[in-house]
């Protein structure tokens, strides 16, 4: 007999000799019972270990001097874009009239023969077919007594009609049609007015903004400042036989980037239902008015949101500080983090002539006087942030102890029904031996 050591005294697990175990039919199926468990629950545990969910955190956005992109794509099927005038504004005091970096015009056929597209023009200071080339390189044109203005491509000169449009805007003064002015005479551009009077206008593109309280707006006229005041030159969109209107359709309106489509659909599964932000709420809408002096209003709330995947950390530490500016500015990063933003939206709409919503059944709600028609949003930022964080669901060390627990577990509970159903055969043998 071997001699025995120290750690004899401290051995937990008892053993039975051979002779003395008993092996039953019983046994033998609760064992391969026990193993086919041991068996899904240990895949269970594996599946759990690699699934990878999204974590939501709510914290206090400490971002600065960050800007913005905003996407949208509106349709207006009875307002030429001859007339129509993208402003953007915000509390910082920077002010970006007629905006012209990465938005294009459409010009729409009539809707009585169906709102087809005519042409399509990407609005740029200085555009070729604007230029006045064809005219003698010492020509100078007369900014019909206004001070040129410091967007002229000739200094202190007015040699195309935009140029002096801009003029009589920086004076702020009314352009009407330009009937007496050499330069738009000679770019009929009277004639171009009354060509598009019956036509529509789809705006889409891209504006770069500041991080901060503003609003953007789509009316018509030129617009310019006169003191405080943001004004539009509205001569041309009144001064008309033709009944133009604000009926527009909101294709599609988003801040920030746009989610990946596979981002979508591990986002909108049933298990997760808070996750909505890769859904626009203005996109679709649809408002008609036959008002031609009506405003519509949309106040918007909007809530940074970013989505950082599965080891972005790993990727994103080496290059933090030159990443940055991108990641705030344009949402997108080489590492696969999404910086965008989610938004609430309520509406208002009114006619400029005043009166009461009694045709709605509002009768106590009475509108003001006056105002600029058109297509009005105002935002504002959240000083919350939501982050949406993919983590594993399950350590390394989480599984190894789920799958001790199960294997530990089942091999309990068998051992117990084993040792029941054995007891209960020996019992019953026992009861019928004395019947007999």
């Amino acid at each position: 007999m071997p001699a025995k050591s120290r750690f004899t005294r401290l051995d937990a697990f008892t053993k039975t000799v051979e002779d003395a175990r008993i092996r039953t039919t019983s046994g033998g199926i609760v064992t391969i019972v026990s193993l086919i468990v041991v068996i899904f629950l240990a895949w269970g545990e594996w599946r759990d270990y690699r699934r990878i969910v999204v974590h939501p955190e709510l914290i206090v956005d400490k971002g600065r001097g960050e800007r913005m992109e905003i996407h949208l794509n509106i349709t207006f099927p009875r307002v030429p874009c001859e007339l129509i005038t993208l402003d953007v504004m915000d509390v910082s005091g920077e002010q970006q009239h007629g905006v012209q970096h990465g938005v294009t015009k459409t010009r729409l056929r009539p809707l009585s023969e169906g709102g087809g597209d005519i042409d399509s023009k990407a609005i740029a200071l200085h555009a070729q077919d604007e230029a006045a080339t064809h005219l003698d390189p010492s020509y100078c044109g007369a900014c019909g007594g206004a001070a040129p203005p410091s967007t002229a491509k000739k200094p202190g000169c007015c040699n195309t009609c935009e140029e002096v449009r801009e003029a009589y805007a920086q004076q702020g003064w009314a352009f009407g049609r330009g009937e007496g002015i050499e330069q738009c005479e000679r770019e009929h551009y009277s004639e171009k007015l009354d060509e598009q009077r019956h036509e529509g206008c789809r705006i889409e593109g891209g504006l770069r903004v500041n991080k901060v309280v503003g609003n953007f707006h789509i009316a018509p006229g030129r617009s310019f400042s006169n003191g405080n005041m943001h004004v539009h030159d509205l001569k041309n969109y009144w001064d008309t036989p033709v009944k133009h209107t604000f009926t527009h359709t909101i294709h599609h309106l988003r801040f920030g980037p746009q989610l990946p489509d596979s981002l979508n659909k591990k986002l909108g599964t049933k298990n997760l239902p808070w996750t909505n932000h890769h859904l626009n709420p203005l996109d679709g809408t649809n408002q008609e008015t036959d008002d031609v002096n009506f405003n519509y209003m949309y106040f918007i709330k909007i809530v940074p949101t970013s989505y950082l995947p599965l080891g972005w950390e790993k990727k994103w530490a080496g290059f933090r500080e030159e990443h940055h500016a991108e990641l705030g500015s344009f949402g997108a990063s080489a590492d696969g983090s999404v910086e965008t933003h989610q938004y609430s939206v309520t509406s208002h709409k009114r006619s400029l002539s005043g009166g009461d919503d009694a045709a709605e059944g509002h009768q106590e709600r009475l509108h003001a006087k006056g105002g600029i028609p058109g297509v009005f949003f105002s935002y504002d930022i959240s000083p919350m942030k939501v982050i949406n964080r993919e983590e594993k669901a399950k350590s390394f060390l989480g599984f190894i102890a789920g799958l001790c627990a199960v294997v530990g577990g089942t091999l309990t509970v068998a051992a117990a029904v084993d040792r029941a159903l054995f007891e209960g055969t020996v019992r019953l043998k026992k009861m019928r031996s004395k019947e007999l």
